[in-house]
């Protein structure tokens, strides 16, 4: 039985073709995460805030 999997490291031409596409990948990931880093620092101030409020009230 066969492998089914083509190592990219195997043929240069894979590998080429891996290393091309993997910068793109990895960009789109790095940018996906910045709102999701932005909402987390919005519920932060939020609740600082909250808490600064009920303990001067």
């Amino acid at each position: 039985m066969s492998d089914e999997y083509l190592d990219p490291s195997g043929s240069t031409e894979a590998f080429r073709a891996f290393q091309t596409t993997e910068p793109a990948a990895v960009a789109e990931e790095a940018a996906s995460k910045l709102p999701l880093v932005i909402g987390a620092g919005v519920v932060a101030l939020a609740v600082i805030g909250l808490a600064a409020w009920l303990a001067l009230a």
